[in-house]
């Protein structure tokens, strides 16, 4: 079985080609990666399947593209595999597998006892036995965040699922909201590799937008999977702001350019000053009357040259 130090180095090289944008080689690596016997456990601690579905997205080489499809495909086939045996084993445990009919001295045979024996037809039809659990949407990603025992990341996991929590919508939807809160964490521990404020400032915009009451979209869509704990890592607060907040950003936008425009268009030009920076004396001027009446007018003056701006009594 191949070792994990192995994996956990073709895992670095690949991040690697992916922060500097530049894949070439990456061929080499995952080929390398074929020929190797990947074990379940391998897999989960080295998180390499998510190195190399990151260099598929980056590299525009047909055969690294269809290299790394056929290596996450061949992973994922693992993954159920490995969860298809677990729930074989859950079942075969189940006490519900177990007719109490089949035991000796039990209580049906004593009933069967007091009960005459009736025959039964082969074509009495039988009653087709229904699930009572209701299915909901099962959210799984590939491969699984790691377990962490760095008390500030529990503690900043524990606060995100809170948020996803926050109102009944995670119900209704099915969505496990520690395995998403533990992804996105993760997505943004990778990015800063420390605990440090630039982690907590990341962390801190993401739980107050998703408790945001305002906005109830972007924690729907997050739990619903439309938005990857990978892209609510990296959203920036314009991205994750409402819709209303978003129109009234772009009424302040219009208006504060219109302003800029009356200003240039409804002043006055002159030489007659001199802007600070350039030196230039093609300037344009406007008075307002910013103070009492009886005070004298304030000036603002623009440098048609450079853009300064000044402003006098």
């Amino acid at each position: 079985m191949v070792k994990a130090q192995e994996v956990e180095r073709i895992a670095k090289k690949l991040d690697k080609m992916v922060h500097k944008k530049n894949t070439d080689g990456a061929i080499d690596l995952l080929r390398e990666l074929k020929n190797m016997s990947m074990s379940l456990e391998t897999l989960q601690s080295t998180r390499i399947g998510m190195s190399v579905n990151s260099v598929r997205k980056q590299s525009s080489d047909e055969e690294v593209q269809s290299l790394a499809k056929s290596l996450i495909k061949a992973w994922k086939k693992l993954l159920d595999g490995a969860e298809g045996k677990t729930e074989e084993r859950k079942k075969s445990a189940s006490p519900l597998q177990c007719s109490s009919k089949d035991s000796p001295g039990s209580s049906s045979d004593s009933k069967k006892s007091d009960q005459p024996d009736t025959p039964t037809s082969p074509l009495t039809p039988t009653t087709p036995t229904t699930p009572t659990t209701p299915i909901t949407p099962k959210f799984t990603s590939f491969p699984p965040a790691p377990i962490t025992t760095d008390s500030v990341r529990n503690k900043c996991r524990e606060l995100l699922v809170a948020a996803l929590q926050h109102g009944d919508d995670y119900k209704a939807i099915g969505a496990d909201c520690e395995h998403l809160a533990a992804q996105i964490e993760d997505f943004i521990y990778q990015e800063f590799k420390s605990t440090d404020m630039k982690y907590k400032s990341r962390l801190r915009s993401r739980i107050s937008n998703l408790k945001d009451q305002k906005n109830p979209d972007l924690r729907r869509n997050v739990l619903a999977g439309n938005i990857s704990p990978e892209r609510i890592a990296n959203m920036s607060a314009e991205e994750m702001a409402s819709a209303e907040l978003k129109e009234i950003r772009k009424a302040m936008i219009k208006e504060s350019i219109r302003e800029h425009q009356l200003s240039k268009v409804g002043g006055t030009e002159t030489d007659m000053f001199i802007c600070g920076k350039c030196r230039g004396k093609n300037c344009t001027y406007t008075q307002v009357q910013t103070r009492s009446a009886d005070e004298p007018m304030t000036t603002f003056v623009l440098c048609n040259e450079c853009g300064n701006r000044w402003k006098f009594c």
